[in-house]
């Protein structure tokens, strides 16, 4: 007899719940500070240039935290991490807050702000990243991917146009709410502790089991259905974890963190599913992400408010929430991989198209079109990517996976702000435009990308790399 399992119902798992608020709030003041900073730099040093540098700078420390976070991810409780990274950013916010109100905004203080902030989302963003496999079961990991995209469209939608507001009464402004955010963050980050310790599951990252985290009275947690005990079928094995949990957590005691390190990138980039589509990932974020910050950048140089600016970038979220409403319905239907080119290829057209036009709402409509798939690619990619690597590699894999496939999008201030100031607006979207177009080549060349199945399948399609 069959038995028929129900599907994993995400809006009655509290845990998943009190994650999405912490993780929200956290990702708000991220991009009232992402959406502010380059405007204030422009503001300050009225030189695109410069505000590429304060940019590309944090892009970078984040970049190098990023690793560490891995470590700390896998090392340490994840979640009791997005605490401590809340807390810390209730410091750093509430710093900039009162540097913008002493009125010593100045290039060096953005710089020093910038890359600070940065570093703390390197060093914590990778444990809260990595924390949602204990609480979301594999087969609903992809709508909760999607559900993740919805969240992002939405913080996109009201942060462009709240950050205009707060901006236009003042930098203050936007330190003030960022410091609350992070207040609520740390707020809900404990709560989910608590709760979690309460249902008896044990936050250890790497120290829990091949499967995850467990309860301490030996069951699995309600969030995790992959087998606690069994055959060796991890793929860490063949990078020398080996197979019992108790084993497990003595050897992770006992390797050096630059091996461990080592470890989540030998085993990603020994991945064809994984390894072989950061490239793709990396050129395209690099087109696309130094496209916008050009329109932008070229936007302020014009004499646009930062109100009209953030309004635009609240029409594109727009877009993206809608792109986000759909996504769930094509995860499970739709092969990842179709998914994927079908979403580059109009990335790509949709940059060549915005080097031709100049007027906001043109851009909004071309942007707009350019970012509907979005949601859905990035449901199916980061639910492949988490459904596919183990627990207890999770946080170095992530921090492996942010690092390569994000490696160069510190240069996309930089190709925004001296390509506006040497060869201008056109030409510089137009070489985004190339990268765009190179990086859908590379995914119509890649047989791994191609044949990513659909949701339901994402785990058995994943054993089949698991000792290549």
């Amino acid at each position: 007899m069959t038995t028929v399992t129900e599907p994993h119902r995400l809006w009655r798992n509290a845990r998943y719940l009190t994650w999405l608020v912490s993780d929200t709030s956290k990702g708000l003041a991220a991009a009232l500070f992402a959406f502010a900073i380059p405007l204030l730099a422009l503001i300050v040093t009225n030189d695109p240039a410069q505000a590429g540098i304060i940019g590309g700078a944090g892009m970078v420390a984040r970049l190098l935290l990023t690793l560490a976070g891995g470590i700390l991810a896998d090392r340490h409780r994840r979640i009791l991490l997005m605490l401590i990274g809340s807390l810390i950013g209730i410091l750093l916010a509430g710093a900039f807050t009162l540097l913008a109100l002493g009125g010593a905004l100045t290039f060096a203080t953005l710089l020093i702000a910038d890359v600070l902030l940065a570093a703390r989302s390197g060093l914590f963003d990778v444990a809260g990243e990595s924390a949602i496999k204990e609480i979301v079961p594999d087969d609903a990991m992809g709508r909760a991917q999607a559900a993740n995209q919805g969240r992002d469209a939405a913080i996109q939608l009201a942060g462009g146009p709240l950050g205009g507001l707060l901006l236009g009464v003042g930098g203050w402004l936007v330190g003030a709410v960022m410091t609350l955010c992070h207040a609520v963050a740390a707020v809900m980050a404990w709560m989910l502790q608590r709760e979690m310790r309460r249902a008896g599951i044990v936050d250890t990252g790497a120290g829990a089991d091949a499967a995850g985290a467990r309860p301490e009275n030996g069951e699995r947690p309600v969030g995790d259905e992959r087998v606690a005990v069994g055959p060796a079928v991890d793929p860490a094995d063949g990078l020398g974890f080996p197979v019992e949990p108790a084993t497990d957590v003595g050897v992770q005691g006992k390797t050096s963190a630059w091996a461990e390190l080592r470890e989540g990138f030998a085993w990603l980039l020994a991945r064809p599913d994984l390894g072989g589509v950061l490239l793709i990932i990396t050129v395209i974020n690099l087109g696309f992400n130094a496209a916008i910050t050009t329109t932008i950048y070229a936007l302020q140089q014009d004499g646009y408010s930062e109100l009209l600016i953030g309004s635009l970038s609240a029409a594109v979220g727009a877009v993206m929430l809608v792109g986000a409403v759909v996504a769930p319905t094509l995860v499970p239907r739709i092969r990842a991989g179709v998914i994927a080119i079908s979403g580059l290829s109009v990335v790509a057209v949709g940059t060549i198209v915005l080097s031709m036009v100049t007027e906001p709402w043109a851009i909004v409509v071309v942007l707009g079109a350019s970012v509907l798939l979005l949601p859905a690619l990035n449901a199916g990619m980061m639910g492949y990517f988490m459904v596919a690597t183990p627990t207890q590699l999770l946080g170095r894999a992530n921090s492996a996976a942010g690092v390569l496939g994000m490696g160069a999008l510190p240069l996309a201030p930089l190709i925004a702000g001296f390509g506006l100031t040497w060869i201008g607006r056109e030409w510089t979207i137009l070489v985004c435009a190339a990268l765009c177009v190179i990086a859908v080549a590379l995914a119509l060349g890649n047989r791994a990308l191609r044949a990513l199945p659909i949701e339901s399948r994402w785990a058995e399609h994943a054993t089949q790399y698991e000792n290549t």
